[in-house]
């Protein structure tokens, strides 16, 4: 099965990847492929075995795949356009590696990790890291995302 190789780098591109994940040179499209950067979860899939109970949820509301949810838990989210990306979204607004969400006693906050675009909570452009509170709108690139907490622990 051929694979999806940059013809500015040569690299090997997970299939249905828009951008290169090495150079992040546009890939040329054989057919119409859909993005599929998340995986869609229910609440309480997530795994709840962090050492404070917290998890999260990103719901997006604009962007490709709105209404799609992503759960997630861990000491640190990674949010961009590189194929390993904990949240993976494929598209030229969103830098390889966009943003982080660090696990905090309260919950999570968002940590922009120098993004060309920047990383947006609440329509304010964020400037180092801020915490979320559950209902913050997080907006990576064109994609907009409601932040839920899940659930917490003791």
């Amino acid at each position: 099965m051929p694979g999806n190789f940059c013809n500015e780098c040569g690299h090997d591109n997970p299939i249905g990847a828009r951008f290169c994940a090495s150079c992040g040179h546009q890939l040329q499209m054989v057919e119409d492929l859909h993005t599929e950067g998340f995986d869609p979860v229910h609440v309480g899939e997530a795994d709840s075995s962090g050492p404070h109970g917290v998890e999260g949820e990103l719901v997006v509301t604009a962007g490709h795949r709105a209404g799609t949810r992503c759960g997630f838990s861990g000491d640190l989210v990674t949010v961009g356009r590189h194929p390993k990306s904990d949240v993976f979204l494929d598209d030229i607004t969103v830098s390889r590696r966009h943003v982080e969400l660090a696990r905090t006693p309260t919950g999570y906050l968002a940590r922009d990790t120098g993004s060309l675009n920047g990383t947006y909570v609440n329509g304010e452009r964020i400037d180092g890291e801020l915490p979320l509170t559950n209902g913050d709108e997080l907006q990576v690139g064109k994609f907009k995302m409601l932040y839920l907490m899940t659930s917490m622990g003791a």
